[in-house]
């Protein structure tokens, strides 16, 4: 992560700030505020001191991760040279107002599911080379990171299913080349794959794109045969703040929704000097 912070900076700074260089003293030093223009929850507070810190930019004040944050509110007020400050402006805002608008963004989906006994989680469908950001900003909104990479677990999608031949095939072949350590995923589309991998001892069924009539099917087949424990259920695709209620009240385990990291508003924030400089 530092090195990608590196990179943002670097990215944006190209050969220098030609601007600011040319109108402002090197030895000139300035107080600026980051305010709130909308309310939500703030994450990449602890990114973004990493980022004031990296030019020697003093954090004088800021709220903490997590914090529930309305129009007008100070974020931060941060001391150093202007130059450097304007020379991270644009970085630490750009980062500030992703991370918080999935923050919010999952926060959203939590409190709508909060009366159900049910994990809300998101996806790796994240921005690339923000992965890790996204994942951060998903857990200070209240919703399950799900995997961070690859190596966390085995997911067995469509495509591993497609290149093996069927869902309890892959499975098995999945059983036999896993250590024990790492927990097993497998996505099904239908009643009879869902039931045959709980059998079989997947850790987690994903019922995939099922409506909330397939999934309460699939839940009472389980029940019947007494193995609805036996694995955590989780439904995803196309879940949208419209229908996760219909899935939470079935009695799922989990609830994944891609478009917490994909279709997050980011957040709107600014930066400003003092009046004296």
């Amino acid at each position: 992560m530092d090195k990608i912070v590196e990179y943002m900076i670097l990215e944006d700074e190209g050969f220098g700030d030609i601007t600011s260089n040319a109108v402002i003293n090197e030895d000139q030093f300035a107080i600026a505020e980051i305010t709130s223009k909308e309310e939500g929850i703030l994450a990449g507070v602890e990114i973004a001191r990493d980022i004031f810190d990296f030019k020697n930019i003093e954090v004088i004040f800021n709220l903490c991760d997590g914090s529930k944050i309305n129009k007008g509110d100070l974020l931060f007020y941060v001391k150093g040279r202007a130059l450097d400050i304007l020379l991270v402006e644009r970085t630490v805002l750009n980062l500030l107002m992703h991370m918080s608008g999935v923050a919010t963004s999952a926060n959203s989906y939590v409190e709508l599911v909060k009366d159900y006994d049910v994990i809300v989680a998101g996806t790796r469908k994240t921005a690339p080379a923000l992965a890790k950001f996204d994942k951060m900003a998903l857990n200070i909104g209240g919703a399950d990171t799900h995997r961070f990479s690859l190596d966390d677990m085995v997911l067995i999608k469509d495509n591993h299913i497609k290149a093996v031949g069927k869902p309890l095939e892959t499975l098995m072949k999945a059983k036999e080349n896993v250590s024990f350590s790492k927990k097993i995923e497998i996505e099904v589309e239908t009643l009879e794959d869902a039931v045959d991998c709980v059998k079989n001892g997947a850790d987690i069924v994903m019922l995939d794109n099922m409506s909330p009539e397939e999934v309460r099917e699939v839940l009472d087949v389980l029940e019947e045969l007494n193995i609805r424990d036996n694995s955590l259920i989780e439904v995803s695709g196309g879940i949208n703040k419209e229908t996760i209620v219909e899935y939470a009240c079935l009695g799922v385990d989990i609830i994944s929704v891609g478009g917490i990291t994909h279709s997050s508003r980011s957040l709107n924030f600014s930066l400003n000097f003092g009046d004296n400089l």
